[in-house]
């Protein structure tokens, strides 16, 4: 069973990338997936979409080629998003733009883990997601979400750096979330076998 995680920051250095790595140590320490994929925005940045995406264009293969297949491999997902001015990073919805239809996505739960920098933020993430990433990816998002506030005190490699109460109460609900994850994502499997998620007939959600 293969993990993916997408950090959703396009910046360098980014709170979003520090805690989706922490979130990959916890699924390897915790045994929940025996292989997992990360793949961070910030230094794997993708062209914005065109219909040449849609007709062929090889310059697609070489751009995103070897990001379909990972992402075909995957069995499930953890989509990591830092708000900014209310919203999902346009680089992150750029994404979702170049898998429309084409299963690298179909029928797989994601959990997602949104991030704010302060006290109140963090929850338009969750629903911009919820709302509009899915309808023809046909990602699956998982009820139970993350949202990390003030990102900066937690899920640091120094522990000196973490305010010990938020660090011990977002790591228990992280691994409450990811073990939850591990679940879907093994439910998932039969799914997608049973033959009853074919794309041919309607490649994209109403």
């Amino acid at each position: 069973m293969k993990i993916g995680i997408i950090s959703g920051s396009h910046r360098e250095d980014s709170q979003s990338e520090k805690i989706a790595r922490y979130a990959v140590t916890q699924l390897e320490k915790h045994g929940l997936c025996d292989e997992t994929y990360l793949f961070a925005l910030a230094d794997n940045p993708l062209p914005f979409w065109d219909e040449g995406l849609w007709n062929g264009d090889p310059k697609w293969d070489e751009a995103i080629g070897e990001l379909r297949e990972e992402l075909k491999s995957c069995d499930g997902f953890i989509v990591v998003s830092p708000e900014w001015h209310g919203m999902v990073p346009a680089g992150l919805k750029n994404l979702f733009l170049m898998f429309p239809g084409s299963g690298e996505l179909a029928h797989k739960p994601a959990l997602i883990i949104s991030v704010s920098g302060g006290a109140g933020g963090g929850a338009y993430p969750v629903a911009e997601l919820r709302m509009s990433s899915y309808k023809n990816s046909r990602i699956c998002y998982m009820p139970e979400h993350l949202i990390v506030r003030h990102a900066a005190k937690v899920f640091n490699e120094d522990s000196a750096e973490n305010d010990d109460e938020m660090h011990d109460y977002l790591h228990a609900r992280l691994c409450y979330c990811l073990e939850m994850l591990a679940e879907y994502t093994q439910a998932f499997q039969q799914i997608r076998a049973s033959g009853k998620t074919s794309l041919e007939t309607y490649t994209n959600g109403m």
